[in-house]
């Protein structure tokens, strides 16, 4: 239930907070994990409201819409189930993108079984996705301008721009060091500055 209602609150939710300040807001998310914790449910409604338009977008870089929405679904499931193991003294967007990480991971692999086993049993290639299944601009605009970076740079810039996290709570989400996430975000920009400017003189 909790996943269903994820979806249901992404579209319009967090804007405003995230406008004033993507960092005010941030700071009332342990305390709205440790009453979700004792079982508050008008906290899981906020959290769930707060966090699920980063986790949506996160997702959606990789994914369409309706896995996307999948994925944020099984997501939520998962800090559920784990909920007992978050800290209160802990950031906690680390520790949620880290269950996002996990549940992007196996949905991908889920994703190539099931395709190699359609390439396996059928003779006629599948159908690429049309355009038309883009359902939010942004997301979708998102999307081509981190096309075809390496993976964990996509992932990088997604959480420091998207989400605005600090290149601290990226590494702990990651498990990497601050170094190596500022290594992989300067290589993203360059790249991107480098395509940015093709695209002027092209």
């Amino acid at each position: 239930m909790i996943g269903i209602r994820a979806v249901q609150m992404t579209e319009n939710s967090g804007r405003a907070a995230i406008q004033a300040d993507p960092r005010v807001w941030e700071r009332d998310l342990p305390g709205l994990m440790l009453r979700y914790q004792q079982g508050d449910a008008v906290a899981v409604e906020e959290l769930v409201r707060s966090i699920s338009p980063f986790l949506l977008r996160f997702f959606a870089t990789w994914d369409s819409r309706g896995e996307a929405e999948d994925l944020l679904q099984e997501c939520w499931m998962r800090i559920h189930r784990s909920r007992h193991t978050y800290r209160p003294a802990e950031p906690l967007l680390p520790w949620i993108f880290a269950v996002a990480r996990h549940t992007r991971l196996d949905g991908y692999r889920r994703r190539r079984r099931r395709q190699s086993k359609e390439i396996a049993i059928s003779d006629v290639p599948e159908m690429s996705a049309s355009p038309e299944r883009a359902a939010a601009i942004e997301i979708s605009e998102l999307h081509r301008m981190l096309e075809g970076l390496p993976e964990n740079q996509r992932e990088v810039i997604l959480m420091l721009k998207v989400s605005g996290m600090s290149l601290e709570e990226v590494a702990r989400a990651t498990s990497s060091t601050v170094g190596a996430i500022k290594q992989r975000a300067h290589r993203a920009y360059r790249e991107l500055r480098a395509r940015f400017e093709k695209g002027r003189h092209s």
